[in-house]
């Protein structure tokens, strides 16, 4: 489901127990800007969703540690 933040602001009780049931989409100007899910996450319903957004050849360890490091 796909809702504005307005509509989420306005009747967030609904929206918590609609949460339990699917996943709820909060939009902003056009923009998904949040998802309201049950805690009990499906893992495989999660890596299946990342399958293809992280290619691990283009991963390099000793990067993403020195960019995690520069941050700090």
């Amino acid at each position: 489901m796909v809702i504005t933040a307005t509509e989420a602001k306005a009747n967030f009780g609904k929206y918590i127990q609609l949460a339990a049931k699917e996943d709820i989409y909060i939009t902003k100007n056009g923009y998904t800007v949040c998802r309201m899910t049950k805690p009990e996450v499906d893992r495989t319903k999660v890596l299946k969703e990342l399958t293809g957004v992280v290619k691990l050849e283009d991963v390099d360890e000793y990067e993403m540690k020195m960019e995690r490091l520069s941050k700090q």
